[in-house]
């Protein structure tokens, strides 16, 4: 029998937000950071297909109340500098929750560098370069399904006012 995977329409998840070296989270709507000057939203949605009125495929996000293992659905960091002057060393991490798969070439975030974790956040790097040892004691690179986060880091300052978003998809195990 197949489990489902409720969310909350517009769910919102714990995203770990550092500035400078410091991390702040944010893990809830209108929740203030604890330290910095971020504002930050994940929120879960599902890509729907329709045909328009000329007979033409369309893609859009829409809000997903319900996913079944197979379903993919995307996943959006949003952020804001909320502060007073720009935010330097921006770094947005984001868990991927166990239920879920990530889905391997969907991280992006404007001007940013994406970065894995295969050991929970202790290193990071690239994907091709991550390696991980088996049961076995043999080493080999890591899949997708080996990533429990990733990391954006923004090559740039935000600046006050400034907003900007990170994404990836991940399907339901």
């Amino acid at each position: 029998m197949m489990n489902a995977l409720r969310f909350a329409a517009g769910l919102l998840l714990a995203s770990a937000i550092t500035l400078g070296g410091h991390s702040a989270f944010a893990q809830e709507s209108g929740a203030a950071p604890q330290r910095g000057s971020l504002e930050v939203q994940t929120v879960v949605q599902k890509l729907h297909e329709q045909l328009d009125e000329n007979g033409e495929r369309t893609t859009e996000l829409v809000a997903v109340d319900t996913a079944v293992p197979g379903d993919e659905v995307v996943y959006t960091v949003t952020f804001a500098n909320v502060g007073a002057q720009p935010a330097e060393n921006i770094r947005i991490t984001n868990p991927i929750p166990p239920q879920m798969r990530y889905v391997s070439g969907t991280a992006f975030g404007p001007g940013t560098e994406v970065e894995y974790s295969v050991d929970g956040g202790t290193t990071w790097g690239p994907a091709p370069v991550l390696r991980v040892r088996t049961d076995a004691g043999v080493e080999r690179l890591a899949v997708p399904d080996d990533y429990p986060h990733i990391r954006w880091a923004l090559h740039t300052p935000l600046d006050v006012g400034e907003r900007s978003f990170a994404r990836f998809r991940a399907v339901v195990r």
